[in-house]
């Protein structure tokens, strides 16, 4: 079991240089919603499995991108593909690579809407059978039309899958955590590209390798759509539906109080109820809140966020960087390395470099989060 105090407030105080100069500048550092705020307890163990299943979507995107890489290979092989359509275009090798972001685009389009009709944890499983439909249609497709069809199908349930779960596993995840386990997420999307790397660079001289390399998905699709079966949905979900007049107040804060009591193990004790209560407070307190305008995005502080946010994504994108991670055998091949297998074991070196940077990186901004600890 583990516990955490929050901390009351932050002072940072400084001293101004000279004899007769000095300053001192208070910073208190507030809660973003008002009311009283308690420490949760909660299990390890119970812990991980609500992040365990969502964070698989991460898993099988990066798996994807990795796969793909060494399967663009496999396909355009004359001798290794199993096919009679192998000999391909540019243009058809690259809706091969980008079919699942088209299909990503159209995921994330449908979630905004259907997303507090269906609830996290139901996204997440039609997120799954996207997956393994999508792994399965790509695996057995019988000509290269079916095959981008698979690959748009795949790309729905990466779209849903980047919805829900981090929306999920914020909602469930106790507050002294949170934090971690939504960056953890992201290391599994890493962690992902190395297997899908892995996985190709064992399957290259295997005849209609690049079937396997995608059918590989499936059987883990299968294990994250029954997984979040299994899980409960999300507390704060079913209180938003309370709030929004979805159905009996009372019904649905006794269904909130037993999700959670299956969430945080025997460690909640008695405190499920004044939990699901805060939560319902801070609920309501937000229903009540006049709701931001595009105008009010653009201005001010809004602004400040939204270029930052907006800006980190564009650069990322500038670089080319998910070019590369698609393309690395290829790549590989240009620079030297001409044949597949000592192409794609090139690549797995460069996603050991990813997870190893994201490592450091979460390395950091956890010892960030023992020295200057506060409330999320």
């Amino acid at each position: 079991m583990a516990t955490a105090n929050d901390p009351e407030q932050l002072i940072v105080s400084s001293i101004g240089k000279g004899e007769n100069s000095s300053s001192e500048i208070n910073i208190v550092r507030e809660p973003l919603l008002k009311g009283e705020h308690h420490a949760e307890n909660y299990s390890i163990l119970s812990a991980v499995l609500p992040f365990l299943f969502p964070a698989f979507g991460g898993l099988l995107y990066g798996y994807d991108i990795g796969a793909t890489s060494s399967a663009t290979i496999s396909i355009e092989s004359a001798t290794l593909s199993g096919i009679s359509w192998y000999d391909l275009s540019s243009v058809q090798t690259g809706l091969i690579t980008s079919g699942s972001l088209y299909g990503a685009l159209i995921g994330s389009a449908v979630a905004f809407q259907i997303a507090d009709w269906l609830g996290r944890r139901r996204e997440l499983i039609v997120s799954a059978l996207f997956y393994f439909l999508g792994a399965l249609v790509t695996a057995f497709a019988p000509v290269y039309v079916i095959l981008v069809i698979g690959r748009l199908l795949y790309g729905v349930g990466i779209g849903l899958a980047m919805h829900a779960a981090p929306m999920y596993i914020a909602e469930t995840a106790p507050s002294q955590i949170r934090g971690q386990l939504i960056s953890l997420k992201e290391f599994f999307i890493v962690f992902g590209m190395l297997v899908g790397y892995t996985v190709g660079s064992l399957l290259i001289e295997t005849v209609a390798g690049w079937r396997y390399m995608y059918g590989v998905s499936a059987p883990l699709a299968v294990i994250m759509g029954i997984g979040m079966w299994w899980l409960p949905s999300s507390p704060r979900w079913i209180l938003l539906c309370a709030i929004q007049g979805k159905g009996e107040l009372q019904g649905l804060r006794e269904n909130a109080i037993c999700c959670l009591c299956q969430l945080r193990g025997a460690a909640i004790g008695d405190s499920a109820s004044r939990q699901v209560d805060d939560i319902l407070s801070e609920l309501s307190q937000l229903s009540e809140e006049k709701e931001a305008t595009i105008g009010e995005m653009l201005q001010g502080k809004c602004l400040k966020a939204l270029t930052i946010g907006a800006g980190l994504i564009l650069f990322q994108q500038i670089t080319g960087q998910p070019s590369v991670l698609y393309y690395a055998a290829k790549i590989f091949q240009d620079a030297g390395f001409s044949a597949a297998a000592d192409a794609t074991r090139a690549s797995v070196f460069l996603a050991l470099l990813k997870v190893e940077s994201w490592g450091r990186l979460f390395s950091f901004s956890f010892y960030l989060t023992l020295f200057f600890p506060g409330k999320e």
